[in-house]
């Protein structure tokens, strides 16, 4: 392990030792008002040619489970741009993640489940390929803003696609296990193969930061097909004022932190959804929003001591859990003009699936360089076009495999109604449509004829996607 001394403050950078053996290789404009978009303007038509290849803008929230936006079911916050995009848009209700955060990243980036690419906490394997590799070969401009915690640097993010870059944890974690060293005010953000200076980060926000940052980057790109990943800080710990918080002018990040609280969260929820706000803003302002998909979900569910209110019931976050609030997820498509208003769809889908999806969106093959994938598509049902949906999703959690026999591996299939953990957790058959914090395994004796076929069938698929 490395430090350095940066702004003041102990940073980490994670430099992985490659042994072979043991697997360790290495603010802007309202938006509580946005109207649909209409016609791109003459200007911008006479930007791009007829056919030209849509950008694509993929928002990735942290920490904030399918309890937490208004449009999928919450009450207990405010998420007025999200509700948007749902109601000029699309809502995938059956989109499921992986119970951490680091995990569900891995698989959306490179369209893979876990057992394949996996190997320690924070490690992205400079063999792997990307959603960035691959638009960026197809001819966009990449571009990604916020928590990278993926190891490596300037180094990885170009390897992994990515032209321009402004991260939060470029080496694949800070110094504390939470994360919290400079994450919110006065943040300690890498670019250009450095962390920005004192002199620019102080006192300001990192969500504006990287805000400005993809504006800039919108505007370089109005010519050019771009790929960008918005992968928001919030709403991780720590839980601390907003700058709409009268609190945030004399917050100290150095010493307050000590003191946050999570009555803060939900101004922290009301800040990330303002922040998407202005990205959809700037992207019809740019004169491009009815050539750009924009997609919203979040990492993984929201931390457990978050209470919330979900369809009318109060909740617990399930950061970290198997069942329904750490792995069911929100999931919401945007795209004036392509992707029809006011739809909710019910097809499965999965944090796999975003690779495929964005081949299609991109007009390009899907790769057959990369190694095995396993995303499915869910293009057809941006356009509304018939497809082959999945009938099942599948994962594979092992939350950190280099502590083997601490800490328990967890692999499941499931559809919308039925879920089976793999023989590890002694087989347990959940009825989950009914019985959403499986409490109630199903006994061989219980099942219908058509239950014992789709639990042979889930066993089938749980053998067949092994090391």
């Amino acid at each position: 392990m490395n430090y350095c001394t940066h702004n003041g403050r102990l940073c980490l950078r994670n430099v992985f030792s490659f042994v072979l053996l043991s697997f360790f290789m290495v603010s802007c404009h309202k938006t509580n008002d946005l109207k649909p978009a209409g016609s791109m303007s003459s200007d911008a038509v006479s930007l791009r040619a007829a056919g030209s290849k849509p950008n694509i803008i993929l928002i990735i929230g942290d920490d904030i489970g399918v309890e937490v936006p208004t449009y999928s079911g919450g009450s207990s916050y405010s998420t007025p741009n999200l509700d948007f995009m749902a109601q000029n848009g699309l809502q995938f209700s059956q989109c499921y993640c992986h119970p951490d955060g680091f995990p569900s990243r891995l698989a959306i980036l490179t369209g893979k489940y876990n057992f394949r690419n996996y190997f320690v906490w924070g490690y992205l394997p400079p063999s792997e390929k990307t959603i960035g590799n691959m638009l960026h070969d197809a001819g966009y401009a990449t571009c990604f803003a916020g928590k990278w915690q993926m190891s490596g640097g300037d180094t990885a993010l170009h390897n992994a696609g990515f032209d321009k870059y402004r991260v939060f944890l470029p080496f694949g974690k800070s110094m504390h296990e939470d994360q919290r060293v400079g994450r919110y005010k006065s943040p300690i953000l890498y670019e250009n193969g450095a962390y920005l200076a004192d002199s620019v980060v102080n006192g300001k926000y990192s969500a504006d930061m990287y805000v400005d940052y993809m504006s800039k980057f919108i505007d370089s790109n109005k010519t050019n097909p771009f790929f960008i990943v918005y992968a928001s800080n919030l709403c991780g710990k720590p839980y601390v004022p907003t700058p709409d918080d009268p609190q945030f002018a004399n917050w100290n990040p150095e010493t307050d932190d000590a003191h946050s609280s999570k009555k803060f969260y939900p101004s922290m929820v009301k800040y990330m959804d303002k922040t998407i706000g202005q990205v959809i803003q700037k992207v019809a302002d740019a004169g491009l929003a009815q050539n750009t998909l924009i997609i919203y979900t979040a990492d993984n569910g929201t931390e457990r001591t978050i209470t919330s209110v979900y369809n009318g019931t109060t909740v617990n976050g399930g950061h970290t859990t198997t069942s329904y609030f750490g792995t069911k997820q929100s999931c919401v498509a945007y795209w004036p003009g392509t992707v029809a208003a006011g739809q909710s769809k019910d097809n499965l889908m999965d944090f796999t699936d975003f690779l495929s999806t964005f081949a299609d969106v991109a007009g390009v093959p899907k790769p057959t360089t990369y190694g095995q994938l396993d995303g499915v598509s869910f293009y057809d049902n941006l356009l509304g076009t018939a497809g082959t949906d999945r009938s099942w999703v599948f994962c594979h959690w092992d939350n950190n495999p280099q502590d083997a026999g601490q800490k328990q591996l967890y692999r499941w299939v499931n559809n919308k109604d039925y879920k089976l953990y793999d023989s590890v957790n002694n087989s347990y058959f959940f009825k989950i449509s009914q019985d959403i914090y499986e409490q109630n395994p199903l006994r061989n004796s219980q099942l219908t004829k058509s239950e014992k076929q789709l639990k042979k069938s889930f066993q089938a698929v749980l053998d067949s996607l092994n090391n």
